[in-house]
């Protein structure tokens, strides 16, 4: 299973240096970053089980489902980005019988957005509702 993170380039780039990162950092992204992201697209296309990885370490937790624009950018159908994140990120941990699907006997961990995610993958930074071990969370 391949893992990788291809959002935080942006954020590195444009706000390290405002987040206090080091100097060697943000030169190591400028010569990286790029390379990361074609590896990506080279990993999916050449047939390589995605799950959805981020470096929240690096920029604000939240912003993590800013990842799944980048998945798509770089191979990924929306449909494909939301799996990497859900049934093979399950996967991927062992959890398949607890999480990554909406079925009988899982956490019910569910959220909500207006659009169409399968259509476009930004959707999923606008939530509207989640839902965490079957106790709404956020209306």
């Amino acid at each position: 299973m391949y893992v990788r993170k291809i959002y935080n380039d942006d954020f590195i780039l444009q706000e390290g240096e405002k987040a206090g990162m080091l100097p060697e950092s943000i030169a190591k992204e400028k010569v990286i970053g790029q390379l990361q992201r074609d590896n990506f697209r080279k990993a999916f296309t050449g047939g390589a089980k995605m799950a959805f990885g981020t470096d929240a370490g690096v920029y604000p937790h939240g912003d993590n489902a800013r990842q799944f624009a980048y998945m798509t950018k770089y191979g990924m159908t929306p449909m494909q980005a939301i799996q990497a994140a859900t049934i093979n990120a399950a996967d991927l941990l062992g959890w398949k019988d607890r999480v990554g699907s909406i079925s009988a006997g899982k956490f019910a961990d569910i959220i909500a957005v207006k659009g169409d995610p399968s259509e476009n993958a930004s959707e999923l930074t606008k939530v509207t509702f989640v839902m965490k071990g079957g106790e709404v969370i956020r209306r």
